[in-house]
């Protein structure tokens, strides 16, 4: 599985139970990504990203997500357990949170392999960094 993550600077995911932010130019960038692979996404992404065919919906996407698949984290759980990537999407700004993606990756055994700044539609920039399990 593949683990997707759009964080602030320090980490944050949600607030209250809310995304904090959300981008058109990354949502597009993530499903050029997938290609033809599957994206899980939960109820509540799945309304950030609409009807696309690489996009299937799930309750518990963790639970139902197979080796190729993408997961798109927000508001469900998560674990690394059968991880093989971890993609993470990281705002540019700091924004309020109740809910942090707080993963040492290099202490789970992950590398960086790619690192890369964007521009979004509503973020100047936006960081694209690929984690990979070491094995």
């Amino acid at each position: 599985m593949r683990l997707i993550v759009c964080i602030d600077e320090r980490k944050g995911l949600l607030f209250c139970g809310k995304r904090q932010s959300q981008d058109r130019v990354l949502r597009e960038r993530v499903l050029e990504r997938v290609k033809d692979e599957r994206l899980l996404l939960s109820p509540y992404s799945f309304k950030q990203f609409g009807e696309h065919p690489a996009i299937a919906v799930s309750q518990n996407p963790l639970a139902e997500a197979k080796k190729d698949d993408y997961y798109f984290l927000e508001d469900k759980d998560f674990s690394l357990k059968d991880c093989q990537e971890v993609i993470l999407y990281h705002w540019n700004r700091h924004y309020p949170s109740t809910v942090k993606f707080d993963v040492d990756l290099k202490k789970e055994g992950y590398r960086l392999s790619l690192r890369e700044d964007f521009k979004g539609s509503s973020h100047d920039k936006i960081t694209e960094e690929i984690w990979t399990k070491e094995n």
